[in-house]
């Protein structure tokens, strides 16, 4: 499909404040409203099938500097109005082509004043709106400094909500479930322990937040393209149910450092009536930049296996030996150290993940606590924590490298840098350089506890443009990213899809630290998956975890089968078997579905939905004709009809599926699961019940 872009310009300088624009989607479904008030405070509101979904709602920036705030006293200078349609297609994705087709209306307005201009940009599509401010080159207006930006999202109703806290340091948390009016008197019990938090309203929430009214409609606010600017929060006022934006601030209080020519992310709302819908969206990556990285033949989804969870579960260590009180790299001097005898990352070890990731078909493996420095890496604000280049005594780089060629396995990298941000940034070259050397095409950063320099937050300004910066740089040395405890995404990976995971949420490890709800992962697609892949790290089949660690009693949340349907439903071109290999020895008929499982797809048909309580997702295979369906089940015993119409007509295929067993039980049973086989074509139907954190899998091979 070729762009179609049609503009128009009109001159709006004898228009009074009250005068309204209006712009509709191109399947007229959604109508947006942007006007001025008396006072020259621009607003804007938007319609579903004609129904309002955000009332008259409030744009503008409290600005921090003694003159004038970008708040009112605006008038409207000139619209211009443009249709775009093309089709594109992603490095890796759910899709082999994402359809971008919006109508666009941008206002340009002046402050009567102070004689400054902003744009406000709106593009409705057929999934939603998203806009944002634009700050052009002008005389009146060019460094500035951000006090709040005043964006507010006007709700209709006491919407349901699925939401956590919002924290400018941390997003690990599980979702709660509850009435907006509910979020002040739950924000509390909310805010679970974490190592780095800072939290900064009892009605405060984070993004993605998703929301159901009571007529059914489902509501996504969030926020695209996430450049240079601060992560934005959203706050509640519980008495007209109006949330606005809330920035995070930098270290001395500051929401945003502003130099015109400038623009803000795009703040997004996806809306439907079908739950479905909302995870087909694909408006927040096409509300960011064309890919910029111009050979992309290095970028290749990834499925792996990992000296991780082990570590995780306290049955190994990450540091090498107990004898030291503190670290000095360069002068502590590890020969002279005794081993613990409980350091995971060591050549044995990890050649033995290497064997099995070779027999088993991945295609790469991650050592975590492979390099000096781990003794005492948490917790003392310290800035030079790691070099990222100095072994362990005991992790031969070169043997290993060498072995994992010959065995056709990629090993990934970590860099964890503690939150020491500038000391990761003095590194960097060298670090992504000795990767290179050495045949590590990816990395796993982590930006575990508080961020250095102290006072700094994990989503602020200066935060997110180290994570840009790290993935930018990454991209010179051809070097994938997968960025833990960093900012969580908003459809960056287009235009840099060496991005190509994160974690920024709470994950699977989190089952090891006291386990997380039974229905989370049925929540996830809808709010942090919204902004891109994460590395959850499924395929947990032992949940028992003090047969790993006689120390630690905590129990995953979930059966074999719902772990299965996890490489389905949780979609990520980067996917981990994140158990150990004797975990999946005992189970290698269960395990078959993870070695045949694929991380990157043509197509996916997302077959039933509803936040919190199931998904099921049926996806295609790239570069094939056969499919994987997943189901994952929240806190209720749920039969789900299949329809297996997706499939091609007049083929026959033959369908594996691997469901619970009846009497699986997630906290009692969670390994009882069973495996049957069937021939299925576009006209089959299939019941298939799912127990409470259960859940089913079924591959659908094509039958030559």
């Amino acid at each position: 499909m070729k762009n179609l872009i049609i503009t128009s310009l009109v001159s709006f300088a004898f228009f009074t404040s009250a005068v309204a624009q209006q712009l509709k989607s191109p399947n007229q479904a959604f109508e947006m409203n942007f006007s001025l008030q008396s006072d020259g405070t621009p607003t804007y509101s938007l319609k579903y099938k004609n129904k309002a979904v955000v009332k008259t709602s409030k744009l503008g920036l409290s600005l921090k500097q003694d003159t004038k705030s970008l708040l009112n006293d605006f008038t409207i200078v000139d619209t211009k109005t443009s249709t775009f349609d093309e089709n594109w297609k992603p490095v890796w994705g759910e899709v082999a082509t994402i359809r971008n087709h919006y109508n666009e209306l941008a206002v340009t307005l002046n402050q009567k004043d102070t004689d400054r201009k902003i744009v406000i940009r709106f593009r409705l599509f057929d999934d939603g709106l998203g806009f944002r401010y634009e700050f052009p080159t002008q005389k009146n207006l060019t460094y500035f400094i951000i006090k709040e930006e005043r964006t507010q999202f006007a709700m209709t109703g006491d919407h349901t909500a699925f939401w956590i806290p919002g924290d400018y340091d941390t997003q690990e948390y599980d979702y709660t479930t509850s009435k907006l009016s509910e979020i002040r008197g739950l924000t509390e019990k909310a805010m679970t322990e974490n190592v780095s938090q800072t939290s900064f309203s009892p009605t405060g929430v984070q993004t993605s937040l998703m929301l159901k009214t009571q007529e059914g409609i489902y509501i996504n606010l969030h926020e695209a393209a996430l450049i240079d600017y601060s992560c934005m929060h959203l706050n509640l006022d519980d008495k007209n149910m109006v949330f606005e934006s809330w920035l995070t601030p930098s270290a001395n209080g500051d929401k945003g450092n502003m130099q015109a020519p400038q623009t803000s992310p795009w703040r997004t709302i996806i809306v439907s009536d079908d739950a479905r819908k909302i995870l087909e969206s694909k408006m927040t990556y096409n509300l960011n930049d064309p890919c910029k990285i111009e050979d992309t033949s290095w970028i290749k989804p990834v499925k792996y296996i990992g000296v991780w969870w082990e570590m995780i579960t306290g049955k190994s260590s990450w540091s090498y030996t107990n004898d030291f009180p503190s670290i000095q790299l360069g002068i502590t001097d590890y020969s002279k150290a005794k081993p613990n005898g409980t350091h995971g990352a060591n050549t044995k070890h990890v050649k033995e993940y290497i064997d099995f990731a070779a027999m088993h078909g991945f295609d790469g493996v991650l050592v975590e606590g492979w390099n000096q420095g781990w003794e005492d890496w948490f917790g003392h604000a310290k800035d030079f924590v790691f070099d990222f280049v100095t072994p362990y005594p005991d992790f031969d780089v070169k043997g290993i490298h060498a072995y994992a060629k010959d065995k056709g396995i990629k090993m990934i990298m970590h860099h964890e840098t503690s939150g020491s941000v500038r000391n990761y940034e003095r590194h960097m070259d060298k670090a992504y350089q000795f990767m290179k050397d050495n045949g590590y095409d990816a990395v796993k950063s982590g930006y575990v506890g508080d961020i250095l320099p102290k006072g700094e937050n994990h989503y602020n300004q200066w935060s997110v443009n180290h994570y840009q910066y790290a993935i930018e740089k990454a991209a010179e040395y051809k070097i994938m990213v997968n960025a833990h405890e960093a900012i969580r995404p908003t459809g960056i990976a287009r235009t840099y899809p060496n991005l190509i995971g994160n974690e920024s949420a709470r994950g699977t490890e989190y089952q090891s630290f006291g386990g997380s709800k039974p229905n989370h992962v049925t929540v996830l697609p809808f709010t942090r998956l919204i902004g891109g892949p994460m590395d959850y790290t499924p395929g947990i089949f032992e949940m028992d975890l003090s047969k790993l660690n006689p120390n630690n009693n905590s129990h995953v949340n979930a059966t074999i089968a719902n772990q299965l349907a996890l490489y389905v439903t949780m979609y990520s071109p980067l996917q981990m078997a994140a158990d150990l290999p004797e975990n999946y020895n005992r189970f290698l008929d269960a395990f078959q579905f993870i070695k045949d499982v694929a991380v990157d797809w043509s197509d996916s048909k997302y077959l039933e939905a509803e936040p919190g309580q199931y998904i099921t997702v049926a996806r295609k295979a790239k570069g094939t004709n056969n499919w994987f369906v997943g189901n994952v089940n929240g806190n209720n015993l749920r039969t789900s009809t299949l329809n297996f119409d997706f499939l091609d007509k007049g083929k026959k295929y033959e369908a594996t599926i691997y469901a619970d067993a009846k009497n699986a039980d997630y906290k009692t049973n969670p390994q009882a699961y069973t495996i049957r086989k069937m021939t299925v074509t576009n006209k089959s139907k299939l019941s298939q019940f799912s127990v409470p954190a259960g859940g089913y899998a079924i591959s659908v091979i094509e039958i030559k």
